[in-house]
């Protein structure tokens, strides 16, 4: 033993036995927390990002391309679920297949899907927000409600004068205050609001189906500039690179897996409906954003809104519908995704890999409170500081990372371990396993080259962490 210490169903079994969260979640709760975390700033914000920047009206594609990677990726979550119901997603589904030391590398990954997707999804709110408010000729000071820092647009950092985007914080600590409340109220809460952005969604793509000039869609794929990845077909692979951030949220279905009811059914069921109910809209909504308005000019924190104001007085009404729409959806999407950090956290402090407090649970609510409130106020740190751009790429990357690991993963158990029970299998595994390994891999090598140095530090404070702590606490470390 070593390292590459495994858990095995036995240490499953025991987590178990000893979890004090509260199972509440059926599938429907599932399905619905899958769609809020994933619907958010992907939607109302990344859509016209990537148009304006890298693919053009093309960036529908781009989300298919997204989520094909998904589906393959889904199906092995799918198959681990089914066989692991225990919290922590693919950072659990990797101590077993392929030991410690994968384990924390993906769960130190998983900061940058979920803590730092909290983060970009609250500076997209803040954005909507101001721009609603604006409507009703409220204006706030600029100085706090942009990030002192800006991307150059060449993968750099630029001052950009502002002080601090204090409605991003205050949304975080606010959906903090809510979570630590407990998972019943959180599910209430992300269902309510949920319904709401879905209808708002329709509303958009259906009014907005009405205004399509389709001499916007001309070039559909426009043409390369000369540099890799701007417009032309390269352009189209890295904005799907870019936008798998919006699709982030079916796997944190995952995570919930020591609060559903009846987990080895129903967290399969809802990681795949969730991502078929998003792929439809983010595809429709692609159409109508870039057939209404050309893709240059969507290049802003609040597309949907730039959109729409193109049209002309004919969709007046619709402006402050979406806004009340995106401050709400982009609300659940913050709520989810720090769901899913402090789940992650809760498991590896009860593996030893983080300190016992990330694991303690209140009597009353059921919620990890230290941990709670150590993700929501690092979240809000990071949403304050940060750009969009930055923010989303990093999630990216990370997310891409945890899924390449994920489809290894399955294939490893089910060559190793193929008489274990699953309730679920995937279907032609191995192909499946293998597109979402392929497409993953080349979104990421898509991705700017200053994203990957970022990623190289973040996975280096890791290592320190795990050499300065995690290896020396974890709860296998007696076998070694």
């Amino acid at each position: 033993m070593g390292l590459w210490s495994k858990k095995t169903l036995a240490d499953i079994g025991g987590t178990l036995a000893e979890s004090r969260l509260h199972r509440h979640l059926g599938f429907w709760d599932l399905t619905l927390m899958g769609v809020g975390g994933t619907i958010g700033a992907g939607i109302f914000v990344l859509t016209g990002t990537a148009a304006a920047n890298y693919a053009g009206p093309a960036v529908t594609l781009s989300f298919l391309i997204a989520a094909i990677a998904c589906l393959c990726t889904a199906l092995c979550y799918a198959e681990l679920a089914s066989m692991i119901p225990v919290a922590g997603s693919a950072y659990t589904y990797t101590y077993v297949t392929l030991g410690e030391i994968a384990a924390w590398t993906i769960g130190w990954t998983l900061v940058l899907e979920y803590l730092f997707s909290a983060s970009t999804v609250a500076v997209g709110w803040s954005a909507y927000l101001v721009s609603l408010l604006g409507d009703f000729g409220v204006h706030l000071p600029a100085l706090l409600v942009q990030p002192p820092l800006n991307g150059d647009g060449q993968g750099g950092w630029r001052w950009s004068g502002a002080i601090v985007n204090l409605p991003a914080m205050l949304s975080i600590l606010a959906l903090t205050g809510v979570l630590h409340r407990g998972v019943k109220s959180s599910a209430i809460v992300n269902a309510l609001v949920v319904t709401i952005k879905l209808v708002v969604i329709l509303l958009v793509i259906g009014f907005g189906a009405m205004h399509i000039n389709t001499a916007n869609w001309h070039p559909f794929v426009p043409a390369n500039t000369g540099d890799f990845g701007s417009f032309g077909w390269s352009g189209v692979v890295r904005a799907a690179g870019v936008v798998f951030f919006a699709y982030i949220g079916f796997d944190m279905v995952s995570t919930s897996a020591q609060e559903a009811r009846n987990p080895g059914r129903d967290i399969p069921r809802g990681i795949l409906a969730a991502l078929a109910i998003c792929t439809i809209l983010y595809v429709a909504m692609c159409l109508v954003l870039t057939g209404i308005a050309p893709y240059q000019t969507l290049g802003v924190a609040s597309p949907v809104y730039a959109a729409i104001a193109q049209v002309g007085p004919s969709l007046a009404w619709l402006r402050p519908v979406i806004g009340i729409g995106a401050v709400l959806g982009l609300a659940s999407a913050i709520l989810m995704t720090l769901y899913g950090q402090v789940r992650i956290f809760y498991i590896m402090a009860h593996d030893g890999l983080l300190p016992a407090r990330f694991a303690r649970v209140d009597e009353h609510t059921g919620t990890p409170v230290f941990s709670t409130w150590f993700v929501g106020i690092g979240a809000a740190l990071v949403a304050g500081v940060l750009p969009i751009e930055m923010l989303g790429e990093l999630v990216s990357i990370g997310t891409l990372l945890a899924f390449v690991i994920v489809c290894g993963g399955v294939v490893v158990l089910r060559r190793l371990s193929p008489a274990l029970p699953r309730s679920f299998r995937a279907p032609w595994l191995y192909p499946v396993a293998a597109v979402g390994i392929g497409i993953c891999l080349y979104m990421m090598v898509s991705l700017p080259g200053a994203t990957w140095i970022r990623l190289v530090v973040w996975m280096a404070i890791g290592g320190v962490i795990y050499a300065g702590y995690g290896r020396r606490h974890s709860r296998l470390a007696g076998r070694r």
